[in-house]
Order: C-alpha cells, then structure tokens, then sequence
C-alpha cells in the first residue's frame, strides 16, 4: 500500500477535523473494500475565535462616553436642567443624538444605560449647586410634588425620553446594517425615525412659542391710541428682569408692584384682579430675580441678596420714572414686596410719591416664632401627632429645612381660617395663576422653582430685618391696606409698626372680607381706595 507523503493526509474521513466528509446520497452503497468514497473538503479551514474583537470592545467604550460626556456638559451648562425654551430644545435634541448614537455602537443595552450613565455625570457634575427645588425630592406636601414634576421630571422628559427613543432606533439600525452590510444611513428604520424627528419638531415650536401680553383695545377693537400694553425684558443691575407694563394711558401715574414670596410671580393674578388700575396707573408687574420669567437671572446665587433686592427695586424705579418722563413713580409691595418696598422707599424717597403697603410684613423671624407656636398648639388641639412630632423635629425657626415653611404655608388655613370672597376663590385661570399669554411655556415651571430657590436665597437673610428698628421713619406718605383676615402673625406687627412709624402720614385701611392679599381678594374696593385716598389729593 503506498504510504502518503510526510504532511499529506491521506483520503479519509477522520483525517481532515477542519473538513466535511459526505458520504454517498441514500440508495447508494457505502463505501468498502475496493469502493471509492466521495470526499467535499473546504476549501479553507473553519476558525473558531476564542476572544472577543478588539473592535466590540472600542464600540462599548464609545457608547459609554457618548452619555457621559453629554451628561457632564449639561451639568455644566445648566446645572439646574432646562432653564429657557432654548435650554429644553438643545436638551431634546442632544438626548436624541446620545441615543442614537449610543444604540448603533453598544446594541439594545444602550436602551437602559445611556439613560443611566447620563444621569449619573450630570448629577455628579452639579454638586454643590445651591438649588432647593433639585436637591431634595419631597412628596409629602403638594409643593414637593410639583418641584419634582417641574424640576427633575420635566428633565427626564426632554432629555431622557428622546434618548431611550434613540437608542431603540440605533441599536435597530445597527442590527440591519450587520445583516444587510448597509451603513447607517441606510438601515434607519424610516417609520420610527421620522415619527421620532416630527415629535421633537412639534414639542420644539411649542416650547419656544413666544409669550405676549394683550393690547389694550378701544371700542372699535383697535389698539388704543396712546396705551401701553408691553411684555419686555429689562437691564436691572446687570440681570435681565421681566416686566408687563400695561395702561390705556401711558400719561398716567407708574404704580410698581412688588409682588410676595421671596420668589412669587403674580402676573396672572395681576392681570385677572388689578386689571382695572390700568384705567388710573401705567401699572408695572414685575417679576424679580430669580422669580417666573426672572427664574434664569437666579444664578450666581451668592450675589442674591437682600441688598441687591433692594437696589433692583431702586434700578428699576429709575429706570420707569426715566422712560415714562415722570419725575416719581407711585410703589406699591405685598408680603416680601413690601419689606423690599420700605426699604427702597427709605433709601430714595426723591422716587416716590408714595409708599402703598398691603399684607405688610414687619420682622420675619417673629412672625414665624408665632406661627410655629399656633402649629404647636394645632397639633395638640387636633391630636395631629404626626404633623406635631415633624414640627417639634424641625424645631424653633428660622428652620434649617425648607419644607418646614411649606409645611406651615399649607396648613395658614386651618390656622385661622376664613371664607374667601367668590372672585378670589375663583381665581386667574391655570396653577398659581400661570394660564394667562404673559407665561410661556417654560416660565410656567420656573413659576414653582423660582418659589423653591430665590425663596430658599432671600428669606434666610431677612431673618435679622426687623422694620420696627431698621426702617423706623418715611420722608413720603404711607397707606397700608390690610385684611381683616390677616394672620394674627403678621397683623400684630403691622399694627405696631403703623403706630410707630414716623411719616409725613401713614393711613391704615382695613378690609372687611381679606386676608393677607387684599388687593386681590377685594380688587374693586383696592382700586377705589387708591383713586380717591392715594391718587386724590395728589399726596405728594
């Protein structure tokens, strides 16, 4: 028998591991003695990889550092989330771009941890923002539900929905371009993608649809000759602020506004209450720093202070009385507007005609010592031991934890309670009046983080101003309007502060059927005590 050569195998099924033997279709014989069997060897030898490709594992890499890189610069761009329309649309569209591109590298896992490592460096690269409505997730008080929705919520939506949409969309492409030997391009799955694009447009023009205040019209429906109906954004000691300047006679007396909080905006409030005064004033809603349409002017949060509060007053004062050629202007404050109010009138009487004061506040820290006593007593008096148990763990104010003063802010009701007058409790239209055409969409949510984090900024510091001792004398006319209803809290001090307060005159009003809002819950009543008392005689 001839032997093979050295490194030839002979033909033989159990010579070849890497080959296939095939043996003779069914009908035929197998092979024997003397037969020849049919032999198919490939032409190239199988191979079995026994590691992963380097070329997956570049892959994996890159779809992580896509969502980790996006996730760092947001947080350093806006730490605080979507802030502005344009904030909310760069978020949707990088969200998606992430998505994409993380799904076509890494396959169906990107679906979850894109998401997940994008949240983890953005949050890691936001430590140490100062940010109440970001930092703590509360849901035992309706104001913690609804920073969470406005805050983190909203963010999730516009950055984390489009990425995980994305993601499904990529790694499905990159799946039909392994099978086809297609590039991305081409194995985009269309339906999806284009639903994806059209979505996104949509949710774009929504966000970045511009806000508007109604012209003031005459009886023919035209625009009033001589009115003022304007929405601007205005340079307040380096920040942009936003104002809503309306009245049918741009002629008239300025009364600025100077709405509660820290951290309010009343511009629905305004326009469904004191609309009337547009008859009698250039009336000028504000919304301060850090507050609603003010929200992205918050940061840097450590020049928010009470000194600057008072000074953005001053700016803007000048500013009104300067454009409108009026020589003073008329300043009105509720709440926190109103220990602002005193302040500003104090530091430049030349700019005021008058100082109009409504739920006045006098010290803040005594105020809230008194309120913190009467939910002591609620707790007791209603065996409420678990809301009793929390505000003896919050302790005496001023409280280191904000929602201790959500808390109490939510039971002012059971505290002493009223029936508030039908059109007050009828309200503008939306939450926290936020359905008028003054709010766009994102001034809606800053609405509620402007409460959380200029409140958070400002209150703290007012806790040492006391008016009775820092603001104890006026050079100009002084009326207060105060409710009947008015906290015990609060209108214990007012009364004293009014008793001792030295001014050229200080007229007290009392409405019968208010509370701490006055000018709102008794709008008409408010308009006719400023036409014949304030406006007549002309008080300066």
């Amino acid at each position: 028998m001839t032997q093979p050569e050295p490194g030839v195998c002979s033909p033989s099924p159990l010579c070849l591991p890497a080959s296939r033997a095939v043996f003779p279709y069914p009908g035929t014989s197998r092979p024997g003695n003397g037969d020849v069997m049919n032999v198919a060897v490939e032409s190239e030898p199988r191979v079995v990889a026994t590691q992963r490709s380097p070329r997956k594992w570049v892959r994996v890499s890159l779809s992580l550092a896509v969502p980790a890189l996006a996730g760092a610069l947001i947080a350093l761009t806006m730490p605080r989330g979507p802030v502005t329309p344009w904030d909310a649309v760069v978020s949707l569209v990088v969200g998606a771009i992430v998505g994409l591109a993380s799904g076509w590298l890494a396959g169906r896992w990107a679906i979850v941890v894109a998401p997940a490592v994008f949240v983890v460096c953005f949050e890691m690269g936001r430590i140490g923002l100062d940010a109440p409505s970001l930092d703590g997730i509360h849901f035992d008080s309706a104001l913690g539900i609804v920073l969470f929705a406005t805050t983190r919520g909203f963010h999730a939506l516009v950055a984390l929905v489009p990425m995980i949409w994305g993601a499904v969309i990529g790694s499905s492409a990159s799946r039909r371009a392994q099978r086809d030997h297609t590039g991305p391009g081409q194995s985009l799955p269309r339906v999806a993608t284009v639903s994806m694009v059209v979505v996104l447009a949509t949710a774009s023009v929504l966000i970045v649809r511009p806000p508007h205040t109604d012209p003031i019209v005459g009886a023919d429906g035209a625009p009033l000759a001589g009115s003022i109906a304007e929405l601007a954004t205005v340079d307040v000691n380096g920040s942009r602020q936003s104002v809503v300047i309306r009245g049918v006679n741009r002629s008239n007396p300025i009364l600025l506004y100077l709405t509660g909080g820290p951290g309010n905006s009343d511009l629905g409030y305004t326009r469904a209450f004191l609309h009337g005064l547009e008859e009698d004033f250039v009336l000028v809603a504000w919304d301060q720093r850090g507050a609603g349409k003010s929200y992205p002017a918050l940061d840097p949060v450590s020049t928010l202070t009470l000194e600057s509060a008072v000074t953005d007053v001053v700016q803007l004062s000048e500013y009104l009385a300067n454009r409108f050629e009026q020589e003073r202007i008329y300043l009105f404050g509720n709440s926190w507007g109103s220990l602002i109010g005193v302040l500003a009138a104090e530091q430049r009487p030349d700019l005021y005609h008058a100082y109009i004061g409504a739920g006045q506040m006098v010290n803040p820290l005594a105020t809230d010592l008194i309120l913190y006593r009467q939910m002591l007593e609620y707790a007791e008096r209603t065996g409420d031991d678990a809301l009793l148990d929390r505000m003896r763990g919050f302790g005496e104010p001023p409280y280191a934890e904000p929602t201790a003063y959500m808390t109490v802010i939510e039971h002012y009701g059971d505290l002493e309670p009223y029936r508030e007058t039908s059109e007050f409790a009828a309200g503008p239209p939306g939450i926290q009046g936020t359905g008028v055409p003054e709010y766009g969409f994102m001034d809606k949510l800053n609405v509620f983080r402007g409460l959380a984090d200029m409140g958070s900024a400002l209150y703290a510091q007012a806790q040492d101003l006391d008016l009775r001792r820092d603001a104890p004398a006026l050079s100009i006319p002084v009326f207060l309007v105060q409710g009947a209803h008015e906290l015990t809290a609060r209108s214990l001090l007012a009364d004293e502060y009014a008793r001792m307060l030295r001014a050229p005159s200080v007229t007290v009003e009392v409405f019968d059927d208010s509370g701490h809002v006055p000018h709102f819950e008794e709008a008409a009543r408010f308009r006719q005590f400023l036409v014949d008392v304030v406006l007549s005689p002309d008080p300066a």
